[in-house]
């Protein structure tokens, strides 16, 4: 997707959201919508020059458009918004879609009294429900793994862990953090989850406490990398999502080791001191060259939880980036499915009700419900 691809669907969501808001003050027949909906087709079709079909989803406020997302503003927040009152996720159109389908499209995304359900696809606008990919294994592939697969996996996973440590110890040595070294790892990591049909196989077993700030961030960028390629995510925004989970709790570096590893309970002093980490680690990465702007957001962002009750404190009307909210959902599966000093870990089961019972509140509603998918979709029979 360039530039002028971006520019083209953001006139035709400024248009799609005007003509809505025409529709409901007057009526889908309106001069007004018409013009709106003969507009909205012409930057359709050049968003599709050269290419078959384009294809977009709204999560929670945010338009992801081929695969990536389209800057924020009025417009593709509104857009998201009424896909969402409407219970649309995917949208996908065909070349030659018609004005009529366009102007259908968007006089059923006006939402009148007494009307419920989604809209209905046609030919070339065809509309549903975000679903999860499935690979090419067969089921029995799904079930049954050899230990040399096993093995395989963990190999990789632990040459990464490696790879991880040395940089951080950088860090911890005031080096410049390597961002090529961090880039090496996420890709590795993209090409296993891609090719694993059970992508959760490739969670790190945490061998010792001493590792686990590192087996944590390798698993909580492979669980997001689990979120993001089954929603269409690729290409550099794919990797940026993985580079973010992987350093998003690089501000621990900066807090006393004596206060991570402490094994009883914080007091408040350790508690203010541990609350620090995300601002430390975004202040810290944002001054890394060549580092991904979203790696310092989700560091920032990943404790304040979807209702903004966690922490830091934040400005009101603060918009947290879907990345961040994705790698909430990765870190607290991940931390509970891992054995620690003072607790045993829990099963997929356990983790799911608790996530369930604070949808809405600790997390987006939406990515538990599709984290959940693809671990069902993953999980071995008779787990």
């Amino acid at each position: 997707m360039n530039s002028v691809q971006k520019q083209c669907f953001g006139e035709f969501a400024r248009c799609t959201v005007t003509a809505v808001s025409n529709g409901s003050l007057y009526s889908g027949d309106h001069p007004q919508v018409n013009r709106l909906c003969q507009k909205a087709l012409l930057h359709l079709n050049e968003c599709m020059e050269g290419q078959p079909a384009i294809s977009f989803m709204g999560i929670d406020g945010a338009i992801i458009f081929e695969g990536e997302p389209i800057e924020d503003n009025i417009f593709t927040s509104r857009f998201a918004q009424i896909l969402k009152n409407n219970g649309v996720e995917h949208v996908e159109v065909h070349r030659g879609v018609t004005p009529e389908e366009v102007h259908t499209f968007i006089v059923k995304l006006i939402k009148k009294k007494g009307v419920s359900g989604p809209p209905a696809s046609t030919p070339h606008i065809r509309l549903g429900k975000i679903e999860v990919a499935r690979t090419q294994s067969s089921a029995k592939d799904l079930r049954i793994k050899s230990e040399k697969e096993i093995t395989d996996l963990f190999d990789l996973s632990g040459a990464e862990l490696e790879q991880l440590k040395e940089i951080y110890q950088e860090v911890q040595n005031q080096k410049t953090l390597r961002v090529v070294g961090i880039q090496e790892i996420v890709s590795a990591l993209v090409e296993a989850v891609k090719q694993e049909a059970d992508p959760f196989m490739a969670l790190i077993p945490l061998r010792n406490l001493d590792e686990y700030t590192f087996t944590h961030s390798i698993n909580v960028c492979i669980l997001n990398l689990c979120q993001a390629i089954p929603l269409g995510i690729e290409g550099q925004y794919l990797h940026d999502i993985g580079i973010a989970a992987l350093l998003h709790d690089i501000g621990k570096l900066f807090i006393p080791a004596e206060v991570l590893n402490k094994p009883g309970k914080l007091d408040d002093a350790e508690w203010s001191l541990i609350q620090q980490h995300p601002l430390k680690g975004a202040q810290y990465l944002i001054d890394v060259p060549g580092m991904p702007r979203l790696a310092s957001v989700a560091a920032f962002e990943h404790h304040l939880k979807f209702n903004y009750t966690g922490y830091p404190k934040i400005p009101a009307n603060w918009q947290q980036n879907i990345c961040s909210q994705m790698t909430t959902v990765s870190d607290f599966f991940d931390a509970l499915h891992t054995n620690r000093s003072y607790r045993s870990s829990l099963d997929s089961d356990q983790i799911a009700g608790i996530m369930v019972e604070k949808s809405g509140t600790e997390f987006n509603p939406l990515l538990v419900n599709h984290f959940f998918k693809i671990l069902k979709h993953v999980k071995p029979e008779g787990s």
